[in-house]
């Protein structure tokens, strides 16, 4: 096995835990591989480090996948899908949950959803994707799905030298799947839909607006298929409008209330939250609740200023059609922008919006999207339920 070396001043993160090793951290390859092959690491002075998949295209060079010197084959997967399976059976609703997180399962660049008894799989880098077979035969015999879809119509794959592409990976069937979650009903598009066809990291977020949204004129932006919407009005909401820039989005979310009779409490409409919240200030319309869930404004470090100038308009709008003793339950996917940074946008917003703000709450993503603590990345979702007095 090949053998990759990290300079003197750069293996203090791979030592701490961190499971990527970046191009600029090799000093030097020895012995032959090729991309997607696994590589031993070792420090400077010859201590072995871990071991993992290599791909010279990627700034990510090297994903770990054990700190031991275990042969990386069928049993090896097997075990760590069975462990990745294990952890969820103690707390998640299996029928809607991330089966498996990537580096936070120790499986770098896989991620699995189930939605109701089908899985949908992502492979994202050469090392795992050339052990996709294997890893779907190993889900179907420890979970034993319906089916397995491949949603790798991603462009991460492309810095990786891998192609785009989705399909059937076990079975065919129809690719509108439904699923519970929290005892509602959604239509999953696990073929078409953003990501794997759903969000499940804010399965348990949805879950805490219960208490703040029985009786109240809710108003959901950046509704997508309308998950935080269905559950208000399951919570009791005497009203709640979603709002999102997507047509597709704004039609499944409509079939959505259909499936769960909310029909009459759940209205959708195709707009631009940002115009949607200055029309409302303007008309003086104003709402208990508004919940913004938006996508990532930021994917990269360059970007961030302007996420930040997004985040704070959004929320101060919001802030500004809340009536007083209201809630506003605002979230932030961005992995760049860091906890306490969004909570400095939400406090300037506040400022700004000439509102006193009181933190009800402060949450992060479901327990199915374990944060590993050597690994920051892993930690990128934001919620924070808000009284705006």
């Amino acid at each position: 096995m090949a053998k990759a070396y990290i300079f003197k001043n750069r293996e203090r993160r791979t030592v701490y835990g961190h499971p990527w090793i970046f191009k600029s951290d090799i000093e030097r390859i020895e012995g032959n591989c090729e991309p997607g092959d696994v590589v031993d690491v070792y420090s400077y002075r010859g201590k072995f480090l871990g071991r993992g998949y290599y791909n010279p295209r990627s700034q990510i060079t090297i994903r770990l996948l054990t700190r031991e010197q275990e042969d990386i084959n069928a049993d090896f997967f097997y075990r760590r899908i069975r462990s990745a399976w294990e952890y969820r059976k103690q707390f998640a609703d299996l029928n809607s949950c991330r089966v498996v997180f990537a580096e936070s399962d120790f499986l770098p660049a896989l991620i699995v959803d189930k939605f109701s008894n089908y899985l949908v799989m992502q492979t994202l880098a050469l090392g795992i994707d050339r052990y996709k077979y294997l890893l779907a035969d190993i889900l179907d015999d420890i979970i034993k799905p319906d089916g397995i879809y491949e949603r790798n119509d991603v462009p991460v794959r492309e810095l990786e030298g891998l192609d785009q592409r989705k399909g059937y990976i076990k079975g065919n069937f129809d690719t509108n799947v439904i699923m519970v979650e929290n005892g509602i009903k959604f239509f999953v598009d696990v073929a078409n839909g953003q990501k794997t066809g759903y969000f499940l990291d804010q399965k348990e977020n949805r879950a805490a607006i219960q208490p703040f949204v029985k009786g109240a004129k809710v108003l959901d932006c950046f509704t997508h298929t309308g998950a935080f919407a269905l559950h208000a009005a399951h919570y009791g909401a005497a009203s709640v409008l979603g709002i999102d820039i997507s047509e597709h989005a704004v039609e499944f979310a409509r079939k959505n209330a259909a499936l769960n009779g909310y029909e009459d409490i759940c209205k959708f409409e195709v707009g631009n939250a940002f115009d949607v919240l200055r029309k409302y200030h303007k008309e003086k319309n104003t709402f208990d609740v508004v919940i913004l869930d938006p996508p990532a404004f930021t994917k990269s470090r360059d970007t961030v200023e302007n996420a930040i100038r997004g985040y704070k308009e959004i929320n101060l709008r919001a802030m500004k059609i809340i009536r007083p003793g209201g809630y506003l339950i605002t979230c932030s996917c961005s992995q760049h922008i860091e906890p306490e940074l969004f909570m400095d946008i939400l406090y300037t917003a506040a400022i700004d919006a000439k509102r006193d703000v009181r933190v009800v709450e402060r949450r992060s993503q479901a327990k199915d999207h374990p944060v590993l603590l050597s690994s920051k990345e892993t930690e990128y979702l934001k919620c924070v339920i808000l009284q705006v007095c």
